[in-house]
């Protein structure tokens, strides 16, 4: 059983400090042992040893196929049918999608957490309630933007770059082909712009990353802490200059075959 005196330490090794916010992305199941407290306790070491922590709390259940939109949007629209039928109306207390694990809804349940409305892309937190109260409709990612104004850092815990939701951000910056969706809400059905590209590609960050990361290890999982602002700089740079960096290479991804698209028609 890994201890919370483990995970205050690993934390602390991996460079947490208590003037930091944090972006957490974390599986649970990379402890192989239980950890001691499950998920709650994963938290309450993280708030014990930082200034704050937020996890994204995504919902893909209101999620809609229109019949018709904008072009060169990644989306085959008509296709919605059942899924459209089975629709869900987002609340503020509809659980994050399971992919996200269990930290985000730790943190959701927390007796001082705030979440944002969005109703595909809501961020939950604790101590960051600027960060949560900065996303809009139409600036989805603008959390991390404000995680990257207070000096914020993104920790990996046992999981790699492809779940980093920090890295959508720089491609934002960069001007990268953003997309749009629509959710099903209570005032009814909302458009969704600013929706990100595929995250399949972001291994590619790590060895531009590497000199601003500090590992650690609890037990045996890997963390790895990033601090915001030189990864902004750094991964907007490089998406400057190699526009098609950190896409992936499956021939059917839509969204990644979108952005090159929209690349090529730029440099006609």
């Amino acid at each position: 059983m890994i201890s919370y005196r483990e995970l205050v330490q690993g934390f602390r090794l991996a460079g947490v400090t208590p003037n930091r916010r944090l972006i957490v992305h974390a599986a649970m199941s990379s402890f192989g042992d239980e950890i001691r407290g499950g998920a709650e306790a994963l938290l309450g070491a993280l708030l014990s040893v930082s200034g704050g922590v937020m996890a994204p709390t995504f919902t893909y259940k209101p999620m809609l196929i229109p019949e018709d939109g904008p072009q060169a949007n990644a989306i085959t629209y008509g296709t919605g049918g059942d899924a459209n039928r089975l629709a869900e109306f987002f609340t503020p207390e509809m659980p994050a999608d399971v992919t996200m694990g269990a930290l985000p809804e730790a943190i959701r349940h927390h007796p001082e957490s705030l979440r944002s409305l969005h109703p595909l892309l809501s961020f939950a937190g604790v101590g960051v309630d600027s960060a949560v109260d900065s996303q809009t409709v139409n600036e989805p990612l603008a959390p991390i933007g404000e995680l990257v104004r207070l000096g914020g850092g993104v920790l990996l815990i046992g999981v790699d770059h492809t779940v980093n939701t920090s890295i959508h951000y720089a491609e934002a910056l960069a001007g990268r082909k953003q997309f749009v969706r629509w959710a099903l809400t209570p005032r009814g059905v909302r458009e969704c712009p600013g929706f990100p590209g595929c995250s399949d590609g972001f291994l590619q960050a790590g060895p531009y990353l590497e000199d601003i990361t500090t590992r650690a290890q609890i037990g045996q999982t890997v963390l790895r802490f990033i601090p915001l602002e030189p990864m902004m700089v750094t991964l907007v740079s490089l998406l400057r200059e190699q526009p098609g960096a950190l896409l992936c290479d499956r021939e059917d991804c839509g969204r990644c075959n979108a952005v090159r698209e929209s690349l090529s028609a730029i440099n006609e």
